[in-house]
């Protein structure tokens, strides 16, 4: 069976005039960036992070900041010490000569990045995007591992301060 290795961000925004939190709390809630990919399920599509494929000779590192770049146009990315988490999932895919499709295994490695613009490029690749505060964008996100990975960053998040 085909494998595949990935790594995306989950990537968000926290208004500067609020930045200075009193006693460890926010003043403001950040707000995190989904990207609307088109797809062949019924609910036309899924809401998901920017990810992408790992070329040769990158690192995580490397490969989040290309992939945001390219999906959203963001290029001042920092990412969040600290917080790595993994997503498994199958998919199927079929190449232009096969007749029906076949299965992958793909393997997504995850990172918390702070950005400080909010200005968006999309790529080709999405339909669309969203800014949504925690608990807008936990009922966007449309796949169930996708959610329990969003709550464990939005608690690295809020444990830490940031």
């Amino acid at each position: 069976m085909p494998r595949e290795k990935s790594a995306g961000a989950i990537i968000f925004f926290i208004d500067p005039p609020s930045r200075k939190a009193t006693e460890g709390q926010r003043n403001s809630q950040p707000h995190y960036l989904l990207l609307h990919y088109p797809g062949i399920n019924k609910k036309g599509g899924h809401w998901e992070f920017a990810k992408g494929h790992i070329e040769e000779g990158e690192d995580y590192e490397k490969t989040v900041k290309r992939e945001v770049a390219e999906e959203t146009g963001l290029k001042d990315i920092k990412i969040t010490p600290g917080f790595k988490e993994h997503i498994k999932y199958f998919f199927r895919e079929k190449k232009e000569r096969q007749k029906t499709p076949f299965w992958i295994f793909k393997l997504v490695t995850f990172f918390i990045a702070e950005t400080k613009s909010k200005d968006i490029k999309l790529s080709p690749e999405h339909i669309g995007y969203a800014w949504l505060p925690y608990e807008e964008a936990l009922k966007k996100i449309t796949y169930k591992n996708s959610k329990e990975l969003f709550k464990k960053a939005n608690k690295y998040l809020t444990e830490h301060g940031i």
